[in-house]
């Protein structure tokens, strides 16, 4: 049988349709950016997550809508902080980043001030797509100097669709190499910074490393070679507790390795937008029943980890309580529970008089057998507290 040359041509206006009804036509989308891509990889197996940030949901919208507003967030000082200390890298042509590209990953012959600074902007993001993969070709034809990108754009398929990406800053070294920037604005105090707020920055720089890496995949047959994406990227933070930047290459090939490995794991948004029902939509401004009527309609896997990283997790973390989920525990306990997925079946095995728990064997089961053990510790515990604890008085106790 042949193949439909339309086919796949119509494949993409299809899937825009559908996830546009999905969203809500009258809603723009929402697009996506390496955070989110970072803790969608993260939590693979979460279908509500692929599924709305495929769709360009806006997902603080929607959880108000439901009733439980997102907690987290960058506040209006952070946030301006962190423009005003970019700007400060970034002055000059980009001298002070280009010093720290040289001091913190080399790639050649130190630079002399700022360096080539392509203007990248254009109207739409397929424009500055182009702008950003025509600076790359131009920089990696023209070796021997140093070539700052400042704001490009790259996308990444994502689950079938597209997200385009903006990294704070690309360095072009003098020996051809490729190098992603992140700016924060949290603080390396002598040296070091905290560990948490690193391995966020690393985690969302491999996203931009795996974009990058593509679009050298792109330019290699017109560059005769794909050019070198360094795996170490560098990390410009405040030094100590002034405005002064500092720099730490940082390397990301575990974080690279991981996000690619989960994103390839994410289903499809085409298939998760076909097994909805036809009537589901997201949009925030339908009754809060028809909302939460949608967004249980696609399956959800919660992790207290999701509490710093998705704006339904309040939502999603209600939901796993009311329905008994281990999965609100933590992964780590779902881990060490085995086949048991709910905390009564939890209590039942722990309770059970032979240890059962829904028909396992505690002898042949270790998970029910240490169940076992911990609630006959808990009771003779309780027990010898009970037994030694003195007498007070009903009006003491």
């Amino acid at each position: 049988m042949s193949e439909d040359p339309n086919g796949a041509a119509s494949a993409a206006p299809a899937l825009r349709q559908r996830l546009a009804q999905v969203r809500g036509v009258s809603v723009p989308p929402r697009p996506l950016d390496a955070r989110a891509l970072a803790a969608l990889a993260a939590n693979p197996g979460c279908h509500r997550r692929a599924l709305l940030d495929g769709a360009g949901v806006d997902k603080p919208r929607l959880a108000e809508a439901l009733g439980a507003p997102s907690g987290f967030g960058q506040s209006q000082f952070a946030f301006m902080r962190g423009h005003a200390f970019e700007a400060r890298v970034k002055a000059d042509g980009g001298a002070e980043l280009l010093r720290l590209a040289h001091a913190c990953l080399g790639g050649g012959p130190a630079p002399d001030g700022g360096g080539e600074v392509p203007r990248l902007a254009a109207p739409g993001q397929a424009e500055r797509v182009a702008r950003t993969e025509e600076a790359l070709r131009e920089a990696a034809g023209r070796r021997g100097g140093w070539t700052l990108l400042d704001h490009p754009m790259l996308p990444l398929e994502v689950a079938g669709s597209d997200a385009f990406l903006e990294p704070d800053a690309i360095v072009i070294h003098p020996d051809g190499g490729w190098s992603v920037v992140e700016i924060k604005s949290f603080p390396m105090l002598d040296g070091s910074a905290d560990a948490a707020k690193v391995g966020a920055a690393a985690r969302q720089a491999a996203v931009y490393v795996l974009a990058l890496e593509e679009a050298a995949g792109r330019l290699a047959e017109r560059l005769g070679g794909a050019p070198a994406v360094r795996h170490q990227v560098l990390l410009v933070c405040p030094k100590d507790f002034s405005n002064l930047p500092t720099g730490a290459a940082v390397d990301v090939r575990k974080q690279r390795a991981v996000t690619r490995r989960q994103l390839s794991r994410l289903t499809r948004v085409e298939e998760l937008a076909a097994a909805l029902p036809p009537d589901v939509c997201f949009d925030p401004d339908r009754p809060a029943a028809e909302l939460l009527h949608a967004v249980e309609s696609v399956p959800a896997s919660y992790a207290p980890e999701c509490l710093s990283a998705c704006e339904l997790a309040f939502h999603c973390r209600e939901r796993a309580r009311a329905a008994g989920d281990v999965t609100a525990l933590g992964r780590s306990v779902r881990g060490e529970l085995g086949g048991l997925t709910s905390v009564e079946e939890v209590l039942t095995a722990a309770a059970s008089p032979d240890g059962a728990g829904g028909g396992a064997d505690p002898g042949t089961d270790a998970t029910v057998a240490a169940l076992r053990r911990a609630a006959r510790l808990r009771s003779e515990a309780l027990a010898t507290a009970g037994a030694g604890a003195p007498d007070r008085g009903p009006g003491c106790r």
